[in-house]
């Protein structure tokens, strides 16, 4: 089937991303119990990539579950931003940029409360693609079936008719699930010419 849209996972393939290591160093530096910021909150971290707190209910968990100040909670979270955030991959945006209007683009991430307003003060990715999918506006993670569902839907195609990036093989497998045509992130010069191929062997003859 003819490929119709390309869409992109943004940490580790549109933004290149550090080892989100913040908590280990937060309970280091605030001499925490080990995994008190990390497993001991992981109810508030899974419930923050698919909408199930706000950003005022993380912060709620740091200051009574880890008995930090607000000024050591807000430093906490900034540098957990820091770390998700991380720095553009300007060489893979521009190709993306490059697609449209031959193809209609998009954007499927595992995110976090928050994230679309700071990913789009630092990377403008609203201008960039025609629709964006986050984990935690739509309830739903990968590699959960249902969130390609929700793409596909909302970029009115069929899965058969969308080529996907992402740097996690689980997520690569379960797309292809689904008859996504999945691309495995390894670095930017081959997954560009993955791509690339990809879209040649599906464009329609004559």
């Amino acid at each position: 089937m003819t490929i119709r849209a390309v869409v992109f996972d943004i940490g580790g393939v549109l933004a290149e991303c550090e080892p989100m290591d913040f908590a280990q160093r937060a309970e280091a530096e605030h001499r925490l119990r080990p995994g008190s910021l990390g497993a001991g909150l992981e109810d508030v971290w899974d419930a923050g990539r698919i909408g199930g707190v706000t950003e005022a209910d993380v912060t709620a968990a740091l200051l009574e579950r880890c008995g930090l100040t607000a000024a050591q909670a807000d430093a906490v979270l900034a540098e957990m931003w820091r770390q998700y955030l991380g720095v553009a991959n300007t060489r893979l945006i521009e190709w993306a940029r490059g697609l449209r209007p031959a193809y209609r683009t998009g954007i499927l991430s595992n995110s976090f409360v928050g994230a679309r307003e700071r990913e789009q003060e630092l990377f403008g990715f609203e201008e960039l693609v025609d629709d964006l999918v986050y984990s935690h506006e739509v309830g739903v993670s990968k590699p959960d079936p249902a969130i390609w569902e929700v793409t596909a839907r909302r970029m009115s195609v069929e899965p058969a008719e969308i080529a996907f990036l992402d740097d996690l093989p689980r997520n690569v497998d379960a797309a292809r699930e689904l008859g996504v045509s999945a691309v495995l992130f390894e670095s930017t010069a081959q997954a560009i010419a993955d791509l690339e191929a990809l879209l040649e062997r599906a464009r329609p003859a004559g």
